[in-house]
């Protein structure tokens, strides 16, 4: 079960997820509450009950002003389903007076347009629906089946599989998993509100963890995070050198941020330039702490473990693996 939320955090896959829900959204709202009302659409398209009232009609006209050009023209317009559905008439004729719908008929046939040609295969495929509506529902359906697919590709291939190697995003799972949370029990005077772990190994490029921060009885306090914030050196995996750690205090209405960076970059006056403007800068060291407080909210973020990357960067310049708690309290 970790391993499948571990994937769902991947941003394709969490963009595959939210476009299938997208369109499930959307074809309910198009079904529902926002369908398509058709109108001055061919008397052809009618329901069957609606075109025998429709053919009843042009009968009681041709009764009044006897003109057979407007009733051969209103007949005609029913297409496929004019000689079936007067047929229909005549079997069941209603307030309809017999002797015009024989009139009706003969004149419509002597003039050559009552003709008993209406395949009823023609007739049966155009009653379904109409034909424009049918084509974009199961193109929409067929889209979805696709995207669906592939976000079910994508998943499998995605998911570790016995004996593969693990990726970096689920080598970080596995080491947060293995760590044991602190007990701030003797060392605070209440426990922390939310307290959380995270993990970055390196080659998981799009290392950022986000966590909600909520009050015991679950009132939304804000939110925290870890994310990279700079890389040394180029290529592939990225060399991460620093990382910022935030805090937003819904109460407060802001957002504190620090950064964590490597012994190498805290002494590089370049990068403490480039960095500065992001927040207070620290050294990393195992089992340091580093403190973030706002208006009602404080964090401590405590360096559970961390190594560096060994390669032909400077030492101690970039992070082969780091693991961060994140401890919050309410003042």
């Amino acid at each position: 079960m970790n391993q499948i939320l571990d994937v769902f955090k991947r941003p394709l896959v969490a963009a595959f997820v939210a476009l299938v829900i997208g369109l499930l959204i959307g074809f309910g709202l198009a079904w529902g509450p926002f369908a398509v009302e058709w109108i001055d659409q061919p008397v052809n398209n009618l329901r069957q009950d609606l075109r025998l009232e429709y053919m009843s009609m042009t009968v009681d006209s041709f009764r009044v002003n006897g003109d057979i050009n407007l009733a051969a023209k209103r007949y005609q317009e029913l297409g496929a389903f004019a000689f079936q559905t007067f047929q229909e008439l005549k079997a069941n004729p209603g307030k309809v007076d017999a002797t015009i719908l024989a009139i009706f008929e003969q004149q419509l046939t002597d003039a050559g347009v009552m003709v008993a040609s209406a395949p009823a295969e023609t007739a049966a495929a155009t009653e379904e629906s109409n034909p424009i509506f049918v084509a974009l529902l199961w193109g929409g359906v067929a889209a979805l089946l696709l995207v669906a697919i592939a976000a079910g590709i994508y998943l499998f291939r995605g998911a570790r599989r016995p004996g593969a190697p693990m990726t970096a995003a689920q080598q970080a799972a596995e080491l947060t998993r293995s760590i044991e949370k602190t007990d701030y029990s003797s060392v605070a005077d209440s426990p922390p509100v939310a307290q959380y772990v995270t993990t970055y190994v390196l080659g998981d490029d799009l290392f950022d963890d986000s966590f909600s921060i909520d009050s015991q009885s679950g009132e939304f306090l804000g939110e925290c995070g870890v994310g990279i914030s700079e890389t040394i050196g180029v290529g592939d995996p990225k060399k991460v050198t620093a990382f910022e750690v935030w805090m937003f205090d819904k109460n407060d209405i802001q957002t504190v941020t620090k950064v964590l960076m490597s012994t190498h970059a805290f002494n590089d006056p370049g990068f403490r330039g480039k960095l500065e403007s992001k927040g207070e800068m620290f050294p990393v060291e195992s089992h340091k702490q580093v403190v973030l407080e706002t208006q009602t909210l404080q964090m401590v973020v405590t360096v559970v473990d961390m190594q560096y990357g060994q390669g032909a960067l400077p030492t101690n310049s970039y992070f082969e693996r780091i693991t961060l708690e994140l401890a919050i309290w309410s003042k």
